[in-house]
């Protein structure tokens, strides 16, 4: 499997992460969601190779077949890693793609280095702008329910993952299009991430206030969300960063939960591939 190396800019050590690279054309570059690897976005890298771009998904680090360093997984960290793969391929005119999580990679990204490699931008299921719930952000997630899951990721985490793919894709809703396979699947890939690396970067997607780095995202943007999302509920991301983000598609699937790229395959491919191509 292929890696690339990219240097860790607090310790001035290096890390190696793993990459997948398919197709040709405009590269598209896919971010994982937490607590996942780059092996959940297997239904879309088919359609976005088949469209005729370059597809390029990767592990971040501390997950998937990517190092494990001990410490470094804020989100200024996590830039420079995309950067470094960015850099080490020599991409240019970019589609950077973060789902949840990965979102936060995206908005960094642009606000350090500016779009000169990027062209486009697509925020899916994005923890966008800020997931606590502060005075200012009065429809975030309360910081006692933040601090129930830090613990429960100490005290019980491999429990706490298998309950928590159950919720990623509203599965009692969902059973005729999420396999019982697929839940053990998904679980046997987030139990194998760094213990570490999955509380600490519970903490930076928990903690990380964007609002004042969304008007950094000057490219055109696709911002998708399900109406159904109980991870991170569309209220209080989706609907807010589609008002701050000036030049951006705002499309609401209806019934999605979290895990869209699976349960609503389809309609986030057709979404998807309609904004490559436009």
């Amino acid at each position: 499997m292929p890696f690339i190396e990219t240097e860790d800019i607090q310790r001035g050590e290096n890390v190696y992460l793993n990459y997948q690279d398919y197709g040709e054309g405009q590269p598209v570059i896919l971010i994982h969601g937490w607590p996942l690897s780059h092996k959940m976005w297997e239904n879309q890298v088919q359609a976005i190779v088949d469209a005729g771009f370059r597809c390029i998904a990767y592990d971040r680090r501390g997950f998937g077949d990517s190092d494990r360093p001990w410490l470094n997984y804020d989100y200024t960290s996590l830039a420079q890693d995309l950067r470094g793969l960015i850099e080490h391929l020599d991409l240019r005119h970019c589609v950077l793609v973060g789902f949840s999580m990965g979102g936060g990679e995206v908005v960094r990204y642009l606000s350090m280095f500016g779009d000169d490699r990027v062209d486009k931008a697509v925020l899916i299921s994005s923890i966008i702008p800020l997931v606590k719930k502060t005075d200012n952000n009065p429809n975030g997630v309360p910081e006692d329910k933040l601090d129930e899951i830090m613990e429960a990721l100490k005290t019980k985490r491999v429990t706490f993952l298998a309950e928590f793919s159950k919720q990623f894709y509203n599965y009692s809703d969902n059973k005729d299009k999420v396999s019982e396979e697929q839940l053990r699947y998904d679980w046997a890939i987030t139990s194998a991430a760094s213990p570490r690396a999955t509380i600490e970067t519970a903490k930076a997607w928990a903690n990380t206030d964007f609002r004042p780095e969304l008007r950094n995202v000057t490219v055109p943007t696709l911002i998708i969300h399900g109406e159904d999302d109980q991870i991170v509920p569309i209220e209080t991301s989706s609907d807010q960063s589609s008002k701050e983000i000036r030049n951006n598609k705002y499309i609401q699937i209806k019934d999605a939960p979290h895990g869209l790229f699976l349960t609503h395959k389809e309609e986030l491919n057709t979404a998807l591939i309609d904004f490559l191509k436009s």
